[in-house]
């Protein structure tokens, strides 16, 4: 089995695991040193909050933007170019971070980090699915994923042992360091052949929007995804007031919560891929996880006298049921020939992150109306609901070759 699995220690595989690690780092660190970030800067009380939420609205307007710029530049300049660009632009923004003294400039530079996170996890799955042979793309982007997605427990404990502006000088660092790791890289044989024919429209929106069947295509990728930021942007951001609201003995922390359930998802992540080779369908696995997510999320709304230490070991349970992102993403690039791929593989995370910004508006529409678990929970129902009649419209892509172009 090892010797089979030995294709897999590549460059793009290793190098985009490492740089995943790295974006995650700084994606979830900025949750972490959020409050003692803002009291450093003479922030107390509502301004926390106030504060808090333009810093990370103006980081996700950042990612959403930075979603289509750059994976319109990996379809039209490589994907090469976007895991050199990104990397290099949220490693400097967080360095810069650690030097703010303004909310103005903290909010900049948290929408140029933002910019430049949302094109590392697209850019490295396009990149490993297109250089792997089809029996081993799902373990590769399950292992550039779950790796990855331990970059949020570093993230943990340097925000929690360390001074804020340590924290992000760490994060910032350790990208720089990783752009050496990338200057040998190469594009894959499929973009390059590709890249050499002028007639081939590479990036273009316009032919990925134009025609319904590829915009069908292109919203059920999304679709199926909107269940993880339901957990993490709803479920796990908001588990303070609504493990109150159960019942739950004890303080919740957001941070602490979003540390679980991320452990959770680097065993999920692995485990999705595996199944998704083992099953030779990325829909069924798909499903399983679903099924699981949808589970432990009913948990979740039982954990009523349960202690905190009980609750997120709750968290971690749906971390690991949650731990479909890679594949989603995965199935997103398979979706697509090679002169869209990078658009779609980099643009549909970025859209599934931003669904938390009406997820979150329904949800306080209705907590007054229905009350915190009740909104909770319908929303819960209605994007599970969604999810699983867009996976069963999706079409199955284990067997694809993706040597095709649209």
């Amino acid at each position: 089995m090892f010797k089979n699995l030995k294709p897999l220690m590549i460059a793009p595989v290793i190098v985009g695991a490492l740089g995943y690690f790295v974006d995650i780092y700084d994606l979830v660190l900025f949750s972490i040193v959020r409050v003692p970030s803002l009291k450093g800067l003479g922030f107390e009380g509502q301004e926390l909050l106030d504060n808090g939420v333009l810093l990370i609205n103006m980081q996700m307007i950042g990612m959403l933007v930075g979603g289509l710029v750059w994976g319109v530049l990996g379809d039209k300049k490589g994907r090469i170019s976007v895991l050199f660009g990104s990397i290099l632009l949220y490693s400097t923004a967080n360095l810069l971070n650690a030097f703010v003294t303004t909310i103005p400039a903290y909010a900049v530079l948290r929408f140029i980090a933002g910019v430049g996170l949302a094109g590392e996890l697209g850019a490295a799955i396009t990149l490993v699915s297109e250089s792997l042979p089809t029996r081993l793309r799902g373990y590769g982007t399950s292992i550039v994923a779950s790796f990855g997605i331990c970059g949020a427990l570093l993230a943990g404990y340097i925000g929690e042992a360390f001074d804020w502006k340590i924290a992000y000088f760490v994060g910032g660092v350790l990208g720089l360091a990783l752009l050496v790791l990338r200057i040998k890289m190469k594009e894959s044989a499929l973009y390059s052949s590709v890249k050499q024919d002028d007639h081939v429209k590479r990036g273009d929106l316009v032919l990925l929007l134009g025609s319904w069947d590829r915009f069908k295509r292109y919203a059920l990728c999304i679709l199926i995804g909107v269940p993880l930021w339901y957990a993490v942007g709803l479920l796990i951001t908001f588990s303070p007031e609504i493990a109150r609201t159960i019942g739950v003995q004890g303080e919740v922390s957001a941070g602490r919560g979003i540390l679980m359930f991320y452990a959770g998802l680097a065993v999920g992540d692995l485990g999705s891929g595996m199944i998704s080779q083992w099953l030779k369908s990325r829909r069924g696995a798909t499903l399983i996880f679903m099924i699981i997510s949808a589970a432990t999320t009913f948990l979740y709304f039982q954990s009523a006298g349960y202690t905190t230490n009980q609750f997120y070991g709750v968290c971690v349970l749906m971390g690991i049921g949650y731990g479909y992102w890679a594949l989603f993403v995965t199935i997103a690039a398979e979706q697509f020939g090679t002169n869209l791929r990078a658009t779609v593989a980099i643009s549909v995370p970025n859209f599934v992150r931003g669904s938390v910004v009406p997820l979150t508006m329904i949800f306080q529409w209705l907590s007054p109306q229905r009350g915190t678990i009740a909104a909770a929970s319908w929303i819960g129902v209605g994007v599970f609901a969604i999810a699983l009649l867009a996976l069963y419209r999706i079409e199955e892509t284990f067997h694809k070759d993706l040597q095709y172009l649209e």
